[in-house]
């Protein structure tokens, strides 16, 4: 198993999933903000997004982080790297909780591992698949820097796919 690594920013630490997270989570999952993802999930449906997403680091080498606030250890929601079996490439995702909604900790989580990814991992390239009618995410893509990228493949036809500046934009 590759061994999860802890990104610390200035209010947050990413570290490796651990069940206690998965009550906020699936909490998550079962509310109306879990549409604008995969659709609302029950909890059997929550606990195989919830494995499937920590399961990337023995599989592939990078997964899902826990986004904690950094002063109380409080879970925030989940931002990482994913490609699953019909992902056409590596994928950036985040998640918040609703009471972490609107303060930044999206980008500030998004952004760490985007970084970690490039430095780390060696990645080149990042897309972001998300759904027409997430405006949030969308803005939070283009605050990143990321493009709308039609040419892009994606692993479902409903889904956008935004492109992130690779390492050397960003430098």
């Amino acid at each position: 198993m590759h061994p999860i690594p802890t990104l610390m920013t200035a209010r947050l630490t990413l570290r490796a999933p651990r069940v206690e997270d998965f009550e906020p989570f699936a909490a998550f999952l079962a509310s109306d903000r879990a549409e604008m993802e995969r659709g609302r999930q029950d909890r059997d449906g929550a606990w195989l997004h919830f494995s499937s997403a920590v399961s990337g680091w023995v599989l592939r080498g990078y997964g899902a982080f826990s986004v904690t606030d950094r002063r109380t250890g409080g879970y925030l929601g989940e931002a990482g790297v994913f490609r699953e079996h019909n992902y056409p490439e590596p994928e950036l995702g985040w998640m918040v909780v609703p009471e972490a909604e609107g303060k930044g900790i999206a980008f500030e989580a998004a952004r760490a591992v985007r970084d970690w990814a490039y430095d780390a991992l060696g990645l080149t390239t990042l897309v972001s698949y998300i759904a027409p009618e997430n405006a949030r995410s969308v803005r939070l893509a283009e605050r990143l820097g990321a493009a709308r990228d039609d040419a892009a493949p994606r692993p479902w036809a409903d889904r956008l796919a935004y492109r992130h500046p690779g390492p050397e934009a960003l430098a």
